[in-house]
């Protein structure tokens, strides 16, 4: 295994200077931010454009693969998590358009990982977004295959707000729809494992992973903390809203030995890579870089 980072936190700073700073610091690997460089859906920690595949020639994906090499960087993945499913028709076709950009540049690239969300339509229920799904996602998940790219969803279940309740904006969260998934589309897809959602989903981290940890395919290491007086204030049913507080790595409820553990067991042998989004460590670059380093102090000692 290696230990690398995603990019989003770093939305104005170039992807060289950032790889500067994190292969002198311990870093290894980067999931690179891809979200459209004309701007676009803009969220705590998304929008970020570390690379423009938009057109994107072999020549200019040589240079920044080369550039990121040289700096002892490899890439795990490119990441753009917007909502596939949403219910509106033009801003469906727009996440489209550019998810089927992403996955072009990740084969120009030779970059083996596509990560993104499954999505839903937080107005309908599960069974009712997984007919959606299906006959959405079905033309993107053939392109991936054809071009030699694995389509990694992430298994959160996006209900942090408002204006993604009831349903949330993605429906890949549970053991119950993964089976489906994997069911339908077979190796052509994967997971992109992030063990926070299983915490406050009470959903069994070990169980998890023994039962799904062959299809990952891109691992993130996020943490988080219930907040005991926010839940039995809100309680269960306000969801994400008032008690799952994200942390780095260490800060959390999230068994990193425990983690290790089973993904060693499971066979899994790639890049595992931070996802920052803990408020204790924002406000500047630097406060975020030193988010960063305290997770990899943390991490470090089981990867081998």
């Amino acid at each position: 295994m290696h230990l690398g980072l995603l990019t989003a936190p770093f939305e104005d700073t170039p992807l060289m200077e950032l790889a500067d700073w994190a292969g002198a610091t311990g870093f290894s690997a980067f999931e690179v931010a891809c979200w459209p460089a004309s701007g676009g859906e803009k969220r705590r920690y998304a929008g970020t454009s570390h690379i423009n595949v938009d057109g994107l020639t072999k020549d200019r994906a040589q240079e920044i693969a080369g550039g990121l090499s040289e700096r002892g960087i490899a890439i795990s993945g490119l990441g753009y998590y917007p909502n596939p499913l949403h219910s509106d028709d033009a801003h469906r076709d727009e996440v489209l358009e550019h998810l089927r950009k992403v996955i072009t540049g990740a084969s120009t690239m030779g970059v083996e990982v596509v990560n993104t969300f499954m999505g839903g339509d937080r107005r309908l229920n599960l069974d009712e977004n997984w007919e959606r799904a299906q006959k959405i996602l079905d033309p993107i998940v053939a392109q991936a295959r054809e071009a030699g790219v694995l389509l990694c969803f992430e298994n959160c279940p996006m209900i942090f707000s408002y204006d993604e309740w009831p349903g949330g904006h993605n429906i890949a969260y549970s053991p119950r729809i993964w089976r489906r998934i994997f069911e339908k589309w077979g190796d052509a897809v994967g997971m992109n494992f992030d063990p926070s959602h299983l915490i406050w989903q009470f959903i069994d981290q070990t169980r998890f992973i023994k039962e799904f940890g062959p299809r990952f395919g891109h691992v993130h290491a996020k943490d988080v903390m219930i907040d005991r007086d926010g839940l039995y204030e809100n309680g269960t049913m306000s969801v994400g809203m008032g008690w799952q507080i994200p942390r780095l790595c260490g800060l959390g409820d999230v068994d990193w030995s425990d983690f290790f553990s089973a993904l060693y067991r499971t066979g899994y042998d790639g890049a595992v890579i931070i996802e920052h989004e803990d408020r204790l460590f924002e406000g500047t670059d630097e406060k975020v870089k030193r988010g960063f380093c305290l997770a990899r102090d943390v991490l470090t000692p089981f990867i081998k």
